[in-house]
């Protein structure tokens, strides 16, 4: 049987092999050091506005939405690469539709920003 590790010291392993992701990412991918940028000041920005509890987890979470989709994009990308350097119609349409994910999620967030803003600051 292989060496499993359990408990709290796979919970350790685990944090680190996430923060070895979350650094990886910070250097090698501007888009996502953008976006974690817009992610902190709207996170910050949903704090001072004068909105209900769940109004601001929707603002929140929507935001984070767009980094956890980004690192997910990332990581299809870095697989699609490590495969090879050459062109390919599938390695093309994963990049792809990587991209469209990420490109959903940040229109969520403007739909969901745009609605509970509307609401609270310009509807009677």
């Amino acid at each position: 049987m292989a060496n499993q590790t359990t408990g709290l010291t796979r919970i350790i392993k685990a944090t680190g092999y996430s923060l070895k992701g979350l650094r990886s990412v910070w250097k090698s991918e501007a888009a996502f050091r953008q976006e974690a940028i817009m992610v902190t000041i709207a996170i910050s920005v949903a704090f001072f506005l004068d909105v209900q509890w769940i109004e601001r987890l929707l603002l929140i979470s929507s935001v984070v939405l767009i980094a956890i989709v980004e690192l997910l994009n990332s990581a299809i990308e870095a697989v699609v690469d490590r495969i090879g350097t050459e062109l390919h119609e599938l390695s093309g349409k994963a990049k792809d539709m990587g991209s469209a994910a990420v490109f959903i999620s940040i229109w969520l967030a403007i739909f969901i920003w745009a609605i509970v803003i509307s609401n609270h600051y310009f509807v009677s």
